[in-house]
């Protein structure tokens, strides 16, 4: 396989701490690598180095001549004055892009909600960065590299990112390096894992799953090594605390051997252990919503969110919950927990009942921003029973991962993923019964994921969870339910597979697919996204416009292939005379197949003023 680019002995240095010490990589054509790390260890760093938007202390990155990067980073790129259209197609018109499949396939599976005329200022942020996903996507590189593509992404997004980069390229051609902490993205996509820690890089063959079993393999060779080296390590400060007057007589490379084995000690990983938390008791009853209706809090009368839904939790019980963005599945969180009353309906709640949830902002840290983390802990507890055990605040947040250092830090000086995990204990610490998770993996590294995952194992509470990552809900959760946006509320016994089909079914009734995804309103510049005729096409007008339409995506993807086809073939036969009447024939050809393909654009339009998209 051909090699695309590459760095050598990349070292990055903040004030006094070294992020890179000296990296050596390169990427391949075929090469598909997941990057994983702790936050803060430099994933970041090495991907703005490698797509050349930052510039190593020493070392270089090299690149062949004629590759193309495509790069997305954590930050807003885009211009807010722009339109959504302008911002990822620019000033083609709506003929020029609809054209391409590989554009209209895009489209739908990334900005299909978001409105084609708005102005980029004016969106979420989520929906910023699903169009600058998409104008990313839509042009033509060599070389992709994604930093954190899936946030912002729900169940469906991440699977449809999954499916495009798989098939975005043949096997052996193009590469991507991602970094995101969405492991079964990891696992679907990647056929390599980076991991950067301790200023330096580890190659693993395989996605997260072989990464995962690799890497303890690593481990137990390290342990069973350093279980040697411990005991010379013995040996070696008994022979040298033989009394001060016989050091002196001592063999000089015997003293350096020793104080080098004393000093090669390395730091232990941040660890995080917090299993069997002491609970409140849980009675029989814990929490029911029965035939519950809410209205769309601040929508007209007689709008519901949640239609005549029940829902039992049982003790001990381990939910998951997905669901489209606005079916309610934080308000169904706050119904739960007493925030809001129902329109109609009754939420019964048991008597011993403790619950705690963990928003998707962590503005519960708000009022303690200027203490320090071990003050924070300190506030609700000084000692707490774990497994039986009398741990102290300290100990106890020094599980948690918060060195003795970081227990000093304040809370506002903290990094995203430390927030969180801080968020976490100071729930855990209240000792509730029933904990309520409202996207937990935002800013949380696949080290730190794990150790929460670990938590929850332990945690003999009921358990609900809201979550799109998928890993999470399969390995937290015994069983999961979906929200679908039609206020309801439906049980999900093959879990997120069968929320993915449900969807893709409830899709392919209200839009058309393009090469599998759907196009849509917002799939469309100005022509295509015009309104319907006066009055209104019919059921029946809208079904035959959806085969149509269908219809023509197929044969103009079939033609695209004619044409290419072509190209080749003048391609290959371009300066030989002898081949001139072949020549001729195969632009005639060429010229009856643009016909054809305009013929079938002006019906493909036709089809959606009919569809009013």
């Amino acid at each position: 396989m051909a090699h695309l680019l590459g760095g050598e002995n990349l070292t990055v240095s903040y004030a006094t701490r070294t992020v890179l010490d000296g990296v050596t990589l390169g990427l391949e054509e075929g090469d598909r690598i997941g990057m994983v790390g702790r936050n803060g260890d430099g994933k970041s760093t090495l991907m703005r180095l490698l797509a050349m938007r930052a510039t190593p202390d020493s070392g270089r990155v090299t690149k062949r001549s004629e590759v193309n990067i495509g790069y997305l980073d954590q930050s807003d790129v885009l211009d807010g004055d722009l339109t959504v259209g302008a911002a990822i197609v620019g000033d083609k018109a709506d003929y020029e892009w609809a054209r391409n499949p590989q554009i209209r396939e895009v489209m739908g599976g990334l900005v299909s909600d978001v409105d084609w005329h708005a102005n980029v200022h004016a969106l979420s942020g989520g929906q910023k960065r699903r169009v600058a996903l998409a104008k990313l996507l839509i042009e033509d590189h060599d070389v992709i590299m994604l930093d954190e593509p899936t946030n912002h992404l729900d169940v469906e997004g991440v699977a449809w990112l999954s499916r495009h980069l798989k098939t975005r390229w043949r096997p052996n051609q193009g590469a991507f390096l991602v970094v995101t902490h969405d492991r079964w993205f990891l696992d679907e996509v990647c056929n390599k894992t980076w991991e950067i820690h301790d200023g330096i890089m580890d190659p693993f063959e395989g996605g997260y799953a072989a990464y995962v079993l690799a890497r303890a393999e690593r481990d137990r060779s390290a342990s069973v090594m350093e279980g040697k080296r411990q005991q010379l390590v013995k040996k070696e400060l008994a022979w040298l605390r033989r009394g001060a007057p016989a050091r002196t007589a001592k063999p000089k490379f015997r003293i350096e051997a020793a104080n080098a084995l004393i000093a090669d000690v390395p730091e232990p990983r941040d660890s995080m252990a917090l299993s069997k938390m002491a609970t409140a008791r849980l009675g029989k009853d814990v929490l029911d919503l029965e035939n519950v209706s809410l209205d769309f809090l601040g929508g007209e009368p007689g709008q519901k969110l949640f239609d005549n839904i029940t829902l039992r939790l049982a003790p001990g019980e381990r939910l998951g919950l997905v669901g489209v963005n606005g079916a309610g599945k934080t308000t169904l969180l706050k119904l739960l927990n007493g925030e809001i009353q129902p329109t109609s309906g009754k939420v019964k709640r048991g008597k011993t009942v403790v619950t705690a949830v963990l928003t998707q902002e962590v503005k519960e840290l708000d009022d303690v921003a200027d203490l320090r983390v071990i003050e924070v802990i300190e506030r609700e507890k000084r000692s707490f029973n774990v497994g039986g055990k009398e741990f102290t605040a300290g100990q106890l947040v020094e599980q948690l991962g918060f060195t003795n250092q970081k227990q000093w830090t304040p809370v506002k000086d903290l990094s995203g993923g430390e927030r969180r995990r801080l968020q976490l204990l100071r729930l855990l610490v209240g000792e509730p019964n029933v904990l309520m998770l409202d996207e937990p993996t935002n800013d949380l590294d696949t080290d730190t994921l794990a150790a929460v995952e670990d938590v929850l194992d332990g945690w003999p509470g009921t358990l609900v969870v809201v979550s799109h990552d998928r890993y999470l809900l399969e390995r937290v959760t015994d069983h999961q339910m979906a929200l679908l946006g039609d206020g309801k509320i439906r049980a999900l016994p093959r879990g997120v597979d069968q929320y993915l089909e449900l969807r893709e079914s409830a899709l392919a009734g209200s839009t058309i697919t393009g090469g599998g995804n759907p196009v849509t309103a917002a799939g469309g510049g100005s022509g295509a996204g015009s309104a319907p005729a006066a009055g209104g096409a019919s059921e029946a007008e809208k079904r035959d416009a959806r085969k149509a339409k269908n219809r023509i995506d197929r044969q103009l993807g079939k033609l695209k292939q004619q044409e290419d086809k072509i190209h080749a073939q003048m391609t290959a036969g371009a300066g030989d005379a002898s081949k001139f009447d072949e020549l001729a024939e195969l632009n005639k050809k060429l010229q009856e197949l643009a016909g054809e393909r305009e013929a079938l654009e002006h019906e493909w339009l036709e089809a959606l003023e009919v569809l009013g998209e």
